[in-house]
């Protein structure tokens, strides 16, 4: 009954800065989708195995969080010191999609992926996360 819920959530219009929270069913991975000023797609992670190594110049936390906008051609992964966690948010069953403007994410047992409208974004799981 969950994931109808979600799911005719996720199909209602955009209007101009919406905002959509949501997880994946392990609680695992938290994301945003975002349109209007701060349009978007982020995912934050809370148990992982960090693929990437932190840049010198970031004094924040880096490696668990991830985001792909409009016009990006690859996902980036940040140098941050906030958050996408709402414990608010809905569950995004395995196999379901969330859209959003031109962002989509689909959890999968295997993690989560998230695309711009250009098919650029991010795949994560907590054993590796890959940018595209």
């Amino acid at each position: 009954m969950l994931k109808i819920a979600v799911l005719t959530l996720l199909a209602t219009p955009a209007l101009a800065d919406d905002f959509l929270y949501f997880h994946s069913p392990s609680g695992n991975i938290n994301c945003a989708l975002m349109t209007g000023d701060f349009a978007g797609v982020r995912c934050d992670m809370t148990d992982l195995t960090r693929n990437y190594q932190r840049p010198a110049d970031c004094d924040l936390e880096f490696g668990d969080a991830f985001e792909v906008g409009p016009n990006d051609r690859k996902g980036a992964v940040l140098c941050h010191g906030d958050t996408v966690i709402d414990p608010g948010s809905k569950e995004l069953g395995y196999g379901a999609s969330a859209r959003l403007g031109a962002f989509t994410c689909t959890s999968e047992k295997t993690g989560m992926t998230c695309t711009n409208g250009l098919g650029h974004g991010f795949s994560i799981s907590k054993a590796s996360q890959k940018l595209f």
